[in-house]
């Protein structure tokens, strides 16, 4: 029988709580790490696991996993895989054994072979249970920590990356000394920078990180250099990638023709070597921007800070989030620093009364107490001159303590060093006060002493740069020859048997074609792509070329004869574009192609008109210069209202002024 809060009025609205509930389980206890901590659920249960059975020796992964279950209601495969991704940080698990290798993609050995133990660095940020709000594990009969008591911006050093129902999280890791310097700069309320860094290291442009924030990006490249002549040897890789994946893309992008290689070897161990081997003739400088344009060698990475807080997820910039997490440090050290002065404060009291008891005799008027009752009140009695050297008052457990101290001691009882041990006390009393006093001070040398510490193992890897993106079209390998079958219209580098050899072409090219109707229309290379029927011109169309056409052409069946010249400018791919008026039965005489303005200007062409029309001179000069450059969609000037039987270029030695 369904219970009240089970009952939904329909299936849709059972399936509905339902999905919404599973939505906020994955989100809240498994994809999104939590403001704090910095840590998923999983891996704050692993790091209490493995602290719970820390002895400072190493112990088994599998052990490890079994103790995690405890807390953790999910399968074993889960938890060593999260074991493992934490280890490979190198930041909170000291390693032993065979744990994987990021740099070449090999996985770990498995638990029951690799050994793993807290770092120094993680027992000292990580963990206090004095200052831990502890909640009830799933099956009740242990306590977990709610969060752990970080006192670091571990999220940001760590990075994390998870998949939630329409959410997903991708913050990425930062510089150990970087973040320390953005810390205490906070602290001093001064500005400062955050920016990625990776375990792979590499090259990275950050210019549109955006605080990590959705819509941001980082481009991140591969360390080529030249090694000698003919080899290229990448030393770094980008992140996110391995050597055999990066090594597969150049093999892929040589077998489509982007790229040219002899030959590829991977002689990666401790640190990364690839060496590409290039073909006689091969120029470095392009095939490496070929790298980076058509393999990867050159990844894009677009970060989506998202994190929980108070119970919800929420989008956050870096920055905020190292705000967050360093304001979280100081309540932190100051929590500890108020238990600790608590602590002294306690130590100081009974050390004070504990010297009263012995030398003033106290114990000595218990010798004749009967009863319980008249002890602690004979004790309390003895105590009365002296509780104005205190600094709270006699509680009963105070006196039931004094009971509790031995013969031996009271024997060996020295008041000189009693005196040296409440002195000691006293100073470390005034130096936690003072501490909390200049909380923020204390807070600044402490983020310092971390770095004095643990800094010298965490250096920055990947270096900042800012490079532009490579031009596809301008590094790819011309490997392919382009063909034109005129007769049908055709044009691709499949043509072989039926066409005629153009130029030399890449896959990734363009081709712009003219038609004698007077179309224009571009097109991406093929191995068989239709054109038009009777193409005048085809080429390689490459943008960065500013060529000058000319064309005459007869406006219609019986119109006028026109001539323009003119720039494409920008064109859409596939599109057919009319460079003439529109007028069925128009027809293209002539059409030229021209780098420069001088070239196109310098053209004398003879119009030779038709006979018959009772005309003296039948041949008419024609100079472009005449005509200004003007856009692909321009209309044309007249040339002759008259026929043209055919249009012919002038000799050198022509003479417009005489007739001819």
């Amino acid at each position: 029988m369904f219970s009240e809060t089970d009952h939904h009025d329909s299936l849709g609205a059972m399936y509905s709580d339902y999905f919404l509930d599973y939505a906020s389980y994955v989100i809240l206890e498994r994809a999104v790490p939590h403001l704090y901590d910095g840590l998923k659920p999983v891996q704050r249960r692993i790091l209490h696991a493995m602290d719970e059975i820390d002895d400072g020796r190493y112990n088994k992964v599998a052990g490890i996993v079994g103790n995690t279950m405890n807390y953790h209601p999910h399968g074993d495969q889960s938890i060593s895989a999260a074991i493992v991704q934490l280890g490979q940080k190198e930041l909170l698990i000291d390693t032993q054994g065979n744990w994987g290798n990021i740099l070449t993609g090999d996985g770990a050995a498995a638990p029951r072979y690799i050994e793993a133990r807290l770092t120094p660095f993680a027992k000292e940020v990580v963990f206090n249970p004095k200052t831990t709000q502890w909640l009830a594990s799933y099956d009740g009969r242990r306590r977990e920590p709610d969060t752990l008591p970080v006192k670091f911006p571990l999220l940001l050093a760590q990075g994390v990356e998870g998949i939630a129902v329409g959410l997903a999280c991708k913050i990425l890791p930062h510089a150990f000394h970087e973040l320390i310097e953005a810390a205490i700069a906070h602290l001093r309320e001064q500005p400062f920078t955050l920016l990625p860094d990776f375990p792979t290291a590499g090259i990275m442009d950050a210019t549109d990180y955006r605080d990590g924030l959705r819509g941001g990006k980082i481009r991140v490249r591969a360390r080529v250099l030249t090694d000698k002549k003919g080899i290229l040897r990448i030393t770094e890789i980008p992140f996110g990638t391995t050597t055999g994946n990066l090594m597969e893309s150049v093999v892929v992008a040589a077998d489509k023709g982007k790229i040219k290689i002899a030959k590829i070897e991977d002689n990666t161990a401790a640190n990364v070597e690839i060496l590409v081997h290039l073909p006689a003739g091969a120029d470095p400088e392009q095939t490496r921007d070929a790298l980076f344009a058509f393999t990867d060698c050159e990844l894009s990475i677009s970060p989506n800070a998202c994190v929980i807080v108070d119970g919800k997820p929420q989008f956050m910039g870096v920055s905020e989030i190292l705000r967050r997490t360093t304001e979280r440090t100081r309540e932190l050290l100051k929590l500890e620093l108020q238990i600790k002065l608590n602590e002294l404060a306690e130590k100081w009291h009974f050390s004070s009364l504990e010297k009263i008891f012995i030398e003033n005799r106290i114990y000595r008027d218990i010798e004749e107490c009967e009863t319980w009752p008249d002890v602690l009140a004979a004790i309390a009695n003895g105590l009365k001159p002296f509780t104005h050297l205190l600094k709270r008052e006699v509680t009963e457990d105070d006196l039931v303590r004094l009971t509790e101290i031995k013969i031996k001691r009271i024997s060996k009882f020295d008041s000189f060093k009693a005196d040296d041990e409440i002195k000691q006390l006293e100073k470390l009393i005034d130096e936690a006060e003072k501490n909390l006093r200049n909380l923020t001070r204390y807070t600044i040398r402490w983020f310092e002493e971390l770095a004095k510490k643990y800094g010298k193992a965490h250096q920055r890897l990947t270096e900042i740069s800012s490079f532009d993106r490579v031009d596809r079209t301008q590094v790819v390998a011309a490997t392919e020859t382009l063909y034109l079958d005129a007769k049908n219209g055709f044009v691709g580098y499949g043509l072989k048997k039926d066409g005629e050899p153009l130029e030399k072409c890449s896959t990734l090219d363009d081709v712009i074609a003219f038609t004698q109707d007077g179309k224009m229309r571009v097109v991406k290379v093929a191995e068989k792509v239709f054109v038009g029927q009777k193409p005048l011109h085809v080429a390689i169309f490459r943008k960065e070329e500013d060529l000058i056409y000319s064309m005459i052409f007869r406006d219609g069946r019986d119109g006028p004869i026109l001539a323009k010249r003119f720039t494409i400018g920008g064109t859409t791919r596939d599109k057919e574009y009319d460079l003439t008026r529109g007028k069925p039965n128009t027809r293209v005489l002539y059409l030229a192609v021209h780098k420069t303005n001088e070239e196109s200007a310098a053209q004398m062409l003879l119009v030779h008109l038709k006979s018959g029309l009772r005309m003296k001179n039948l041949i008419r000069p024609l100079h472009f210069a005449e005509f200004g450059i003007k856009s692909r969609s321009s209309s044309g000037n007249l040339v002759t209202k008259h026929g043209v039987e055919k249009i012919v270029r002038a000799p050198k030695d022509y003479d417009p002024s005489s007739k001819a």
